[in-house]
């Protein structure tokens, strides 16, 4: 009897044509996975799910990658644009700055520039006595990770009493962590010899000591054995836009209520 029902099951409820398959297949697991109709339900038997059509797969990659996409980004985008504003040099003029970029790995630069160079200025006729620049700074960053916020380096050159261009100053500044409108002063500093007599001979033959790479300004191996001169302040504007930061659990804070943050200018400069 239980040879008689098995083949039964194969044959169908309704009597049609034997599957071709035995009691002797099944038990050997040669049909395992096969999808079959099952006589009394009319369900399928479990096992594999049935093949979806080459058109169908691609349908539904064209619609779900982008929404999959935009609801977990992978990166997130720092979009930095402003201007080098001016500076103050008391004992200086005809100056003109320089400015590059210094990120960690895992950030990438995607639009903009990551340096420049400005014109040469003059300082003004008014009270201030101010280097006006004004120029440009527009650059995007994509990363998945905040470690290595960007930092701007400041190289700040100028002639000397021979006609020689030497440095006059550098200076470095991370870029503001929140998004909005913030302002910066950065003070500047300047290599010096060791000894008075490489000071009158770097002066004399128009090669003042400075960094063979500024980017080394925006780092602190080796800095403790340099010696170094405080001169002057350069004056900068950012406006930062940050994208999918939230999405991927980092929280900038707020932007600022006042519109430009910073610190105050340092006393004994005009205002």
């Amino acid at each position: 009897m239980r040879k008689y029902e098995r083949r039964r099951v194969l044959r169908g409820s309704a009597g049609g044509p034997p599957r071709a398959a035995s009691c002797r297949a099944l038990r050997s697991g040669s049909m395992a996975g096969a999808w079959m109709p099952a006589p009394v339900s009319g369900k399928l038997v479990p096992g594999d799910p049935p093949s979806v059509s080459r058109a169908t797969r691609r349908l539904l990659a064209t619609v779900l990658s982008p929404a999959m996409a935009a609801a977990s980004p992978s990166v997130f985008l720092l979009m930095v644009n402003g201007q080098v504003e001016s500076a103050q040099f008391p004992e200086h003029d005809d100056l003109y700055c320089k400015y590059c970029f210094v990120y960690g790995q895992d950030w990438a630069p995607t639009a903009g520039l990551e340096e420049g160079i400005s014109q040469i200025t003059s300082k003004s006729l008014d009270a201030r006595r101010a280097l006006v620049w004004n120029f440009p700074i527009d650059v995007t960053f994509k990363s998945t990770n905040p470690y290595g916020w960007p930092q701007i380096v400041l190289s700040v050159y100028g002639p000397d009493v021979f006609g020689n261009d030497v440095v006059r100053g550098y200076g470095a500044v991370h870029v503001p962590f929140s998004p909005g409108r913030h302002k910066r002063t950065v003070p500047m500093f300047v290599p010096e010899s060791t000894s008075k007599l490489q000071k009158f001979t770097s002066w004399f033959m128009g090669r003042r000591p400075e960094y063979t790479d500024p980017k080394v300004v925006a780092q602190g191996e080796g800095r403790e054995v340099t010696r170094v001169r405080s001169q002057g302040f350069v004056t900068l504007l950012f406006n930062v836009v940050t994208k999918d930061m939230k999405k991927l659990g980092y929280d900038t804070g707020p932007p600022d209520t006042q519109g430009v943050s910073g610190p105050s200018p340092p006393q004994g400069l005009p205002t």
